[in-house]
């Protein structure tokens, strides 16, 4: 009986020592074996501004775009900001201060900001959002199969938006015979294809441009003076973040010298701009996110081919129609996709 009693009390030991290893191989598993979670790291690098509260549109439109996929701000995902403020000589170096802080991948727009961010780095991946000429300017190799480290969303699908929106402004304005282009010289490296494709459009509506420079607000009021000497009937005015920046001053001017405009951002015709036409840059913010996903997830760049916009849009701002004394067409107004009052 003493022998049994002594077996079943060192069964019991075993038992116990067994047990208390588990719990401790239990409590240190999780350590072990659970998967750690990696926070990625963008870097999205802007021509522009940092957005004013309330103005957010396309960086939100971006950022939601990659909530939707799975990655949130503090959590998986940290976004490094660097915006230019207007100015194309800052890119350099906000471009390789993101590849200096081992950014897994750049989102840069426009296509002065894929540019730089091409410059500094052939490894990052780069996602180029409202890229213009992207092959022209050698960022792709093309639209289908781009090649090398840089992807991303085009502008426009071709050039011909430039002539819808002399088209647009034409049929607004039709007292109009000579039209202003307002261009920024040290914008883009495709503002050479784009003047010679305004041009082009213009010559195919019969009408007489005239292209201007601003290289800032210093510039504007020259160029206005110019516009007055010329006696041109309406304004083009670039896409360009320099331009969109002060665009209630250019609006302004516009006004004050009773010329019709029309320029790309919605954000144009809501500041008292006569029209926008563009595309939803919101939904190329939005479409950008979607190749930050994929190559976050393993994606080649090089293999992913670059998107063109759909969806245009064009906002008329009748209250500035009625300050210039204008009648819309009614065929024009039922073509818009929003109509400011």
């Amino acid at each position: 009986m003493k022998e049994s009693a002594t077996a079943t009390a060192a069964a019991w030991a075993r038992r116990r020592r067994t047990l208390w290893m588990a719990i401790a191989l239990a409590a240190a598993l999780p350590a072990v074996a659970q998967p750690v979670t990696k926070v990625y790291r963008v870097g999205y690098l802007a021509m522009g501004a940092a957005p004013p509260a309330g103005d957010l549109r396309p960086l939100d439109a971006f950022k939601q775009g990659l909530r939707d996929a799975g990655w949130v701000e503090g959590n998986n995902l940290v976004i490094e900001y660097r915006f230019a403020e207007g100015h194309a000589d800052r890119l350099t170096d906000l471009a390789n201060d993101l590849v200096g802080r081992r950014v897994d991948v750049i989102a840069a727009n426009p296509t002065p900001a894929a540019v730089a961010a091409r410059k500094a780095t052939q490894t990052i991946p780069i996602v180029g959002m409202g890229l213009a000429e992207p092959v022209a300017v050698g960022l792709v190799d093309s639209l289908v199969r781009p090649g090398g480290n840089v992807t991303g969303v085009t502008y426009s699908a071709d050039s011909d938006i430039y002539g819808k929106q002399l088209e647009l402004l034409k049929q607004a304005a039709p007292h109009a015979r000579r039209v202003a282009f307002l261009v920024n010289p040290g914008s883009t490296p495709t503002l050479p294809l784009i003047v010679e494709s305004v041009k082009a459009a213009a010559a195919s509506l019969d009408l007489k441009l005239h292209v201007l420079h601003a290289k800032g607000p210093d510039d504007f009021d020259v160029a206005f003076r110019s516009m007055a000497a010329q006696n041109v009937g309406a304004l083009l005015v670039m896409g360009d973040s320099m331009f969109f920046l002060h665009r209630a001053r250019l609006v302004e001017l516009a006004l004050r010298h009773k010329l019709p405009s029309m320029s790309t951002q919605a954000q144009w015709a809501e500041a008292g701009g006569m029209m926008a036409y563009g595309p939803n840059i919101a939904e190329l913010w939005r479409r950008g996110a979607s190749y930050v996903d994929k190559i976050l997830r393993g994606a080649a760049p090089g293999q992913m081919p670059i998107e063109q916009p759909t969806k245009f849009e064009l906002i008329v701002n009748m209250r500035s129609a009625d300050a210039l004394g204008l009648t819309m067409p009614q065929p024009l107004l039922l073509s818009a996709d929003r109509v400011v009052r």
